[in-house]
């Protein structure tokens, strides 16, 4: 079972650390994502884009890419 806790006062730290030396639990610190940032990002965007500004865009990729 896999709990994500979110550490506010630095002594729950301690004791949780506690615990691991008492082999009650395991620790692992997750490591930050670029591809979920980005997709958290995008998804906290209130106004979402209409297919006209998406279809924009991505003709502009091609574009700029096809031009090299």
């Amino acid at each position: 079972m896999t709990f994500n806790v979110q550490i506010i006062n630095p002594k729950a730290k301690k004791l949780l650390q506690d615990l691991v030396d008492l082999r009650l639990i395991s620790m692992s610190e997750n490591k930050p994502n670029p591809f979920l940032d980005a997709v958290k990002k995008i998804r906290s965007k209130k106004a979402g884009l209409s297919l006209a500004e998406i279809t924009k865009e991505v003709e502009a990729v091609r574009t700029k890419r096809y031009a090299k």
